[in-house]
């Protein structure tokens, strides 16, 4: 079945970084886009990111992250990434990967001093 397991999550102070991972399994990764959402403490979800599936991997950001956070992915090791530099308490929330109709289980990232 579809699995999507997220990790590297953590604290982190203003101005730090953090660098998550999704390993996917149970479908053909590199056919599907591929996304990184986010859930802050009594709000709703929130698109961060996404990756297209093409070869050229185009890649998409929020106005809020734009500039800060990178995804990428690597296909032969059906991973996506998000790497997260210049990070603001604002940026605290669950991160979830999500692709194929489905979406991991997150992985909690907090920013503060």
């Amino acid at each position: 079945q579809v699995q999507l397991v997220e990790s590297g999550g953590g604290l982190v102070q203003p101005g730090g970084s953090l660098r998550l991972s999704c390993a996917a399994s149970g479908f053909a990764f590199s056919n599907y886009s591929m996304s990184w959402v986010r859930q802050a403490p009594g709000k709703g979800l929130e698109w961060v990111s996404t990756i297209i599936n093409s070869g050229g991997s185009s890649t998409t950001y929020a106005d809020s992250v734009k500039g800060r956070f990178t995804i990428s992915r690597d296909n032969a090791k059906n991973t996506l990434y998000l790497q997260m530099n210049s990070l603001r308490p604002e940026d605290t929330a669950v991160y979830f990967c999500q692709g194929a109709g489905h979406r991991g289980q997150g992985t909690q990232v907090t920013v503060s001093s």
